[in-house]
């Protein structure tokens, strides 16, 4: 036999305590007695009244409140062999929205390309929660959810001039994307081992020309990787440089967007953003993968999901003890109600003697 709350055990402490109360309660009512007169006279004053029937309520009452504080300790014995399965992955996809997501070198662009597959994607998902980050220079959050129309949806709908900052901030993304799979997922650590035993993989796939202008996106990745969270990123673009298009508010195009000197603003995935990438996604166990032509690599991604699906939904077999309080708790329950229910003295006796 095993307990699965030992401590409760320090309780029976008390059953010593109350015994030692009893005894000195007992003698000073003795000596009480004793002062009060004659014990013969004092007994036919209070007849009926026997020290038995006190003593039987006192180890009536001690030997209930031992048996309760054993059934809170969760006695334990024998087991069993059960089978959990795992419930599938939370995935939270930090998608780009900056501005340099417009350009062409993907067709028809950066940023639609990689909705399109992203839309595939999360349509041949099977019971995997997804949430997505939107992120420039700052960040839009939609929640993790099995309603995958829902989430497409809110990447369709929404674009680079829909962001309320520009810029790129990759650190709060991936700080972003954290958040959201610990709001989804928040009594993890307090839950028991068999509990967490069936809890969800959970990844962060981050899509992302490479070009931070601020934060410290390795640091942020670190944060993941502690948290347990595998990173999975997608450098897109190519090595030379693409110009920036423009649009006006009725999604005409209106040039490329220049700097003060009238010169082009190109935008590219360099060595040294790709560099970045493949080490946010190394240091928490994922996989960089660069865009292909007419793709943004999200096939790649598709696979590498599949496989840590097949092994997420293979059952494991566990031991699981049987708690048996139930049958120390109900006889405890009944000698603490029979004490009182018992009365100071035998009634039919005390008649009697009335009469």
């Amino acid at each position: 036999m095993k307990f699965g709350n030992q401590e409760a055990l320090w309780a029976l402490l008390l059953v010593p305590i109350l015994i030692g109360a009893l005894v000195v309660a007992w003698r000073l009512r003795s000596r009480a007695t004793k002062r009060f007169g004659d014990p013969g006279t004092v007994r036919s004053l209070v007849a009926g009244r026997s020290g038995i029937w006190r003593a039987t309520r006192g180890v009536l009452f001690l030997l209930g409140l031992a048996l309760v504080v054993v059934a809170l300790a969760a006695p334990q014995y024998g087991s069993r062999t059960r089978v959990l399965h795992k419930r599938g992955i939370d995935i939270v996809v930090a998608l780009d929205f900056s501005k340099s997501m417009l350009a062409r070198d993907v067709r028809p662009s950066r940023i639609e390309r990689a909705k399109a597959e992203l839309e595939r994607f999360i349509e041949e998902l099977s019971g995997d929660r997804v949430g997505v980050v939107a992120f420039a220079g700052e960040t839009m959050e939609f929640p993790l959810t099995v309603d995958y129309a829902a989430v497409n949806l809110f990447l369709k709908g929404l674009g680079p001039y829909d962001m309320p900052v520009g810029g790129t901030a990759i650190g709060r993304a991936l700080t972003a994307a954290k958040r959201l799979l610990e709001r989804s997922d928040g009594a993890r650590e307090r839950a028991p081992e068999s509990v967490r035993a069936t809890q969800r993989a959970r990844v962060v796939i981050l899509l992302t020309d490479g070009e931070d202008h601020e934060g410290d996106p390795e640091e942020a990745a670190q944060d993941l990787a502690d948290a347990g969270i595998r990173i999975y990123t997608i450098g897109i673009g190519s090595r030379t440089g693409e110009p920036i298009p423009t649009y006006s508010e009725d999604g005409t195009w209106t040039g490329y967007a220049r700097d003060d000197d009238g010169n082009a603003i190109t935008t590219s995935l360099t060595a040294s953003n790709e560099k970045t990438l493949r080490s946010v996604a190394s240091t928490s166990g994922g996989k960089y993968f660069r865009a292909r032509q007419g793709g943004v690599g999200v096939g790649q991604i598709r696979r590498e999901i599949r496989r840590m699906q097949q092994v997420e939904r293979k059952a494991r077999r566990v031991t699981v003890h049987e708690d048996r309080y139930a049958l120390i708790l109900f006889p405890g329950f009944l000698l603490i109600l029979l004490e009182g229910l018992l009365p100071d003295a035998w009634i039919g006796r005390r008649r009697r003697e009335e009469i």
